[in-house]
């Protein structure tokens, strides 16, 4: 089998292979869900075996590998809301020890992320979501396609958790009642991701609503309760299925489940597209990055590097 990050004699603008990364489908990685005749609906996100497929393709430490877990869970949760075909992303900036951290997952689920982290200091406590990214912002971004206009939320990096910092842009960007619940831990089985999302709305799943405004907050109030009694171990237990979850937070709340969304490893990478990057350059800067006669440009999110002949790209940028 042909290894499509070796130097290829094809013209790299017509080598469209993928990187050889793991073909992984979680089939329930999204429950949606609503409580009957009241205002709250939310989504339950397990990863699985997907969360360790994609925080190992680094050597992270593993302060960093929960943070980026964490984020990948809550990106998937926010993106199963698209209702167009486009992408939801999560983008964090800061001054801290985790640089950059980035997740997107688009509205069929294909899901990747990656940080940028340098050596942690030693220290006796697990360092806060907030150490770790430091100041700086984190911005949530939907993408409708090239034809339509991003949408972009950005809000400061404050808070202890990213959970906390997620509450502060639904606060202030969205207008919107939510609250999330993020775990991100290494088990016997790898490393899993989990979020729960909840949503006040002015129906439930749609439907209109028969309580007046102080039912509602009660309500609404309840399912928060609820929720906050869910713990890390329930949520990364891979035996223990999304219903049966829900089921044992909201059972007495008028459960009803909607249709699971699949997440898959989306890690969109190929020769082609790093070919077109690399044609956009002069042959100084071209020559400049071989050695060797070869250029290597390496895909972030998964980590591998697609090696290029340089004359081969000398002849792909002089065709077009």
């Amino acid at each position: 089998m042909i290894d499509p990050t070796s130097p290829s004699a094809t013209p790299d603008f017509l080598n469209h292979d993928r990187a050889p990364v793991p073909h992984l489908t979680v089939p329930r990685g999204v429950t949606p869900f609503h409580l009957e005749n009241k205002p709250v609906r939310g989504r339950l996100v397990r990863l699985g075996p997907l969360a360790e497929a994609l925080l190992t393709r680094h050597d992270y430490a593993p302060e960093v590998a929960g943070l980026l877990g964490q984020g990948l869970a809550l990106t998937a949760g926010l993106a199963a809301a698209l209702k167009f075909q486009g992408s939801f992303s999560l983008q964090a900036k800061g001054d801290g020890p985790v640089g950059m951290l980035l997740a997107d997952c688009t509205d069929a689920g294909a899901l990747r992320g990656y940080a940028r982290a340098e050596p942690l200091p030693d220290s006796d406590t697990p360092p806060s979501a907030e150490a770790l990214l430091g100041k700086g912002y984190m911005a949530f971004t939907c993408d409708q396609g090239p034809d339509m206009e991003r949408y972009q939320g950005i809000v400061a990096i404050e808070g202890d958790s990213l959970a906390a910092m997620t509450g502060a842009y639904f606060e202030s960007s969205e207008q919107l009642d939510a609250r999330v619940w993020l775990y991100a831990a290494k088990t016997p089985g790898g490393w899993r991701a989990s979020a729960l999302i909840l949503e006040r709305v002015a129906g439930a799943g749609g439907i209109g609503l028969d309580l007046d405004a102080a039912a509602q907050q009660d309500a609404w109030e309840t399912a928060l309760v609820l929720a906050s009694t869910v713990t890390e171990a329930e949520m990364l237990d891979d035996a223990l299925a999304p219903d049966r979850l829900l089921f044992r937070l909201f059972h007495a709340e008028g459960l009803a489940l909607d249709r699971p969304r699949p997440l898959s490893y989306g890690c969109r990478c190929s020769r082609a597209k790093l070919a077109s990057v690399l044609n956009g350059f002069g042959a100084a800067d071209l020559d400049h990055m071989a050695e060797d006669g070869v250029i290597t440009m390496t895909c972030e999110f998964c980590n591998v590097g697609f090696r290029f002949q340089r004359e081969d790209v000398a002849t792909a940028a002089a065709g077009g």
